[in-house]
């Protein structure tokens, strides 16, 4: 096992160094970070998602235990989220801002980053499965929380095809269960995008960062970032038994459980005037908070 001091000088620091360059972008010549959103968005991260699934040995049921593994997870989050607010008797808006920070996860930039550094190519694998499968119900059911009603669930139905990666990897399993060679001039581009995504990743939260600030009601800072930081992955640690899981299988959705508030929640939160001040300080409090759990979490994992 290595030592703490290790474990964060070789997998949490480079990522600290790489989003560092972006705040600093953002500080110094004020980039509006949403055209980079949506390059890796559309472009990179369904690249990412093809050239490893298709490269890397995975069995279809092993996606499938993963999927299932992320979606058991923030369900029981978001559910604990939910009594909280009742207990709580938080008004819709706030309540909306609550579930969205607590429940949806950071498994993109930071996840997928530290899943690489940690656990190398078969671990950015298993977090590539849990990150797309996590962003399909952000991309729905957090659309769905953040409209407080007023969105249908059609619509939000809609904004889960919305998200391009997930034609990504029926694509990707097609090509591989059936031997395909996808010609060089093809598949060369393909790696290319994808081998963009991570740093490119990385550099946007640095970006977003830099536009954050801590929100007023430090009550429910502290409650969000509870569940969040420490409920999440202790609730990863049983489901993660239940459904199979094992090896760096089993390391990296414990992991990818312990991220910070992604970081799309304050684009939902601002897009349906959803306590975005809340929300936007919440990602910022637990990816400054990030570095002392996860750490310590590698060490417990055996990484």
């Amino acid at each position: 096992m290595s030592s703490l001091p290790s474990l964060f000088a070789n997998n949490i620091l480079p990522i600290i160094l790489i989003a560092g360059v972006g705040f600093l972008l953002q500080r110094m010549l004020r980039i509006d970070p949403r055209p980079l959103s949506r390059v890796i968005f559309y472009s990179l991260t369904p690249a990412f998602v093809f050239s490893l699934l298709a490269s890397t040995e995975i069995g279809a049921d092993d996606i499938v235990r993963m999927a299932v593994f992320t979606i058991i997870v923030l369900v029981i989050v978001g559910a604990l989220s939910y009594v909280v607010c009742r207990a709580l008797k938080l008004e819709s808006l706030t309540a909306a801002a609550f579930i969205l920070t607590a429940t949806f996860i950071n498994s993109g930039n930071y996840g997928l980053s530290l899943n690489s550094f940690a656990l190398g190519k078969m671990g950015l694998l298993w977090a590539s499965i849990f990150f797309v499968t996590s962003a399909m119900l952000l991309n729905s059911v957090g659309v769905y929380v953040a409209a407080v009603g007023h969105v249908s669930p059609r619509k939000a139905l809609v904004g889960l095809l919305k998200v391009p990666s997930v034609y990504a990897i029926p694509l990707a399993l097609l090509v591989r269960l059936n031997d395909i060679d996808l010609p060089l001039a093809l598949w060369r581009p393909i790696e290319l995008l994808g081998s963009a995504a991570v740093p490119s990743m990385l550099i946007l939260l640095g970006m977003q960062m830099a536009r954050a600030g801590l929100p007023k009601r430090k009550d429910l800072l502290l409650a969000s970032m509870g569940l969040r930081m420490f409920a999440s992955p202790l609730i990863a640690w049983f489901v993660a038994n239940l459904v199979g899981l094992s090896g760096v299988g089993r390391q990296a959705g414990i992991l990818e459980s312990a991220m910070p508030t992604a970081v799309l929640t304050t684009v939902i939160a601002t897009e349906y005037d959803v306590e975005p001040e809340f929300v936007t300080g919440a990602v910022l409090a637990t990816t400054l908070l990030s570095p002392f759990t996860l750490t310590p979490l590698m060490a417990i994992l055996g990484i």
